[in-house]
């Protein structure tokens, strides 16, 4: 299966450079030139990731991304114009899995979207890889299953985003580990130098507030003050 590309951009110039350097690698795409259909057409075709324009002209790109996150899981590029670093940060906090500042080569666009998808998706990108059965880590509480990057909590399923899914797979495989935020950085974002604290923070509160829609008696991410974040060990 080729892995299939929405892209999302405005400017036809830099659309079609896209489709060409992708298209080029062995992808499929399609190309929405604003916000208006992005989420019919997400309902209708089968997508693995999409590349964003934060500048769209009907809609701005992270609010985009907020509605698209409500019922899809799949990997998120922005592209901006911009490069400030409150720009970044946001975009990384409401979902977005990688951020790509203009102008950028189409090279280096390939291999990012190649690196997001063989995270999120590596299966995709790996034939002849099968399916492994979900691996029990805690009984209980969590299972996971690596091969498709899901996450179970007391059998229920946990709509998690990319650095969700990883921040809680580092917890589950350390229960009890207490981890520093800047270690969590290290380990879990691809340019931890781009991000802050308070990006770990919020990918912890919107982990805590998905996981108490399934138990909301429980809360199993400790905050340790002055040290970091660990898993409780007795779930």
């Amino acid at each position: 299966m080729k892995p299939n590309i929405l892209i999302v951009e405005d400017e036809s110039a830099i659309a079609d450079t896209i489709q060409y350097a992708l298209e080029t690698e062995g992808f499929e795409t399609c190309i929405l030139s604003s916000g208006e259909q992005v989420m019919q057409t997400l309902s209708k075709g089968s997508f693995h990731l999409v590349i964003l324009d934060v500048g769209l002209p009907d809609i701005n790109g992270f609010e985009l991304c907020k509605k698209i996150r409500k019922s899809h899981t799949l990997p998120i590029i922005f592209l901006t114009a911009r490069s400030d670093e409150i720009d970044r940060v946001v975009g990384l906090e409401i979902g977005g899995d990688d951020y790509i500042i203009k102008p950028f080569s189409p090279r280096e666009l390939s291999a990012r979207v190649r690196a997001v998808l063989r995270r999120a998706l590596p299966n995709i990108l790996s034939a002849g890889e099968t399916s492994c059965d979900p691996i029990p880590i805690q009984d209980g509480a969590f299972q996971i299953d690596k091969a498709k990057r899901r996450i179970s909590y007391f059998g229920s399923v946990p709509d998690l985003s990319k650095y969700e899914y990883d921040l809680m797979q580092l917890f589950i495989s350390h229960p009890g580990q207490v981890f520093a935020r800047d270690h969590l950085m290290d380990k879990v974002w691809d340019e931890p130098g781009m991000s802050m604290d308070r990006t770990v923070d919020a990918h912890i509160k919107n982990i805590r507030a998905k996981l108490k829609q399934i138990k909301p008696d429980l809360d199993p991410i400790v905050t340790h003050r002055g040290l970091g974040y660990a898993l409780k060990e007795d779930l």
